[in-house]
């Protein structure tokens, strides 16, 4: 299994939040919904997304934006337009709502907005919960970033847009799988970039012998991995080993694997109801006090600490 498989491999949007809005010029909209990930794109019209922190991005039709984080930001159709609603999950059209219980014209349950058409269609479906995302994941993405039109997620969005405009039984699983998939299909063109955006874990070759030495520690983070036990797997010397893994990745072997474990730990611990004393033994060390030592040491805070101060509901079986 290559890593991004084994990240997205407990990825499962439930009951995700879709919708579109039909706007018309001068519009903007303030996401504060605190969504892990959002996926957004412009149906019809250009837009901006304007981050709390950082530059604008123009996004046209057909582009998709990954908002990563609990931030908030704008989506506009000029950087200048100030925010006319702000949308959080906890009331996600609220437009639509307050349009209803005036007598206003009624869209479908999915779309936001009062009017019949509008020079602009945003989509956007945000994943509640943690929905099994890992922070290694997360942490390889930026707050924003953007796919275009033509990197090859056209037919998955024609499936959204039609979906999302039905209203037939079954449909929140139909959508929740298409959001899944558009998370998926958007993260590899992302990661293909020439630009080189990927993670390592990413980007080196499965039969190099670093891909290799980090499919093995990906594999088992669990072993008592060694340089020298490495370097015997991969048919290398120990010192070959350590200097083209540290020129590759960054840093040496076995601070990689520290580093990596303490990531899955986080994630098991978000994620998981597991005892923290299985979760150090998943992770590869001894026992709840030497997890709670390197935690500590990399996070800032212990296990349980951080697990205490996860959201509500991100703990599942």
């Amino acid at each position: 299994m290559d890593t991004l498989t084994d990240l997205l491999d407990g990825v499962r949007a439930r009951a995700a939040l879709l919708h579109r809005s039909i706007m018309t010029s001068p519009w903007s909209l303030r996401f504060a919904g605190g969504a892990p990930l959002t996926l957004l794109t412009m149906l019809e019209g250009q837009g901006w997304i304007i981050p709390t922190d950082g530059e604008a991005v123009a996004v046209g039709p057909g582009d998709i934006v990954i908002a990563r984080g609990l931030a908030s930001y704008t989506v506009a159709d000029d950087p200048a337009t100030s925010p006319q609603h702000v949308i959080t999950i906890a009331h996600y059209c609220a437009a639509t709502a307050r349009a209803i219980e005036d007598g206003g014209p009624a869209q479908d349950s999915r779309t936001c907005g009062v009017t019949e058409s509008g020079s602009a269609i945003l989509l956007s479906g945000a994943y509640q919960g943690s929905a099994g995302i890992s922070d290694r994941l997360l942490d390889a993405l930026p707050d924003i970033l953007v796919i275009t039109d033509d990197e090859g997620c056209s037919p998955l969005l024609r499936l959204v847009a039609a979906e999302i405009a039905r209203d037939r039984p079954g449909q929140q699983a139909v959508l929740d799988r298409l959001l899944d998939l558009m998370l998926v299909a958007t993260l590899r063109a992302w990661f293909d970039r020439p630009e080189r955006h990927a993670p390592v874990w990413y980007r080196v070759k499965d039969d190099s012998v670093v891909g290799t030495a980090l499919r093995l520690m990906h594999g088992n983070p669990a072993h008592p991995w060694t340089v020298e036990s490495l370097a015997v797997k991969v048919g290398v010397s120990r010192a070959a080993l350590a200097r083209r893994f540290t020129a590759e990745v960054g840093e040496p072997p076995i601070t990689y694997l520290a580093n990596w474990r303490i990531a899955l730990a986080a994630d098991l611990l978000r994620n998981t109801d597991a005892t923290v004393g299985s979760v150090a033994s998943k992770v590869g060390y001894s026992g709840t006090f030497a997890l709670s030592v390197a935690f500590k040491r990399r996070l800032g805070t212990t296990p349980s600490q951080y697990r205490a101060s996860s959201p509500p509901g991100q703990h599942s079986s």
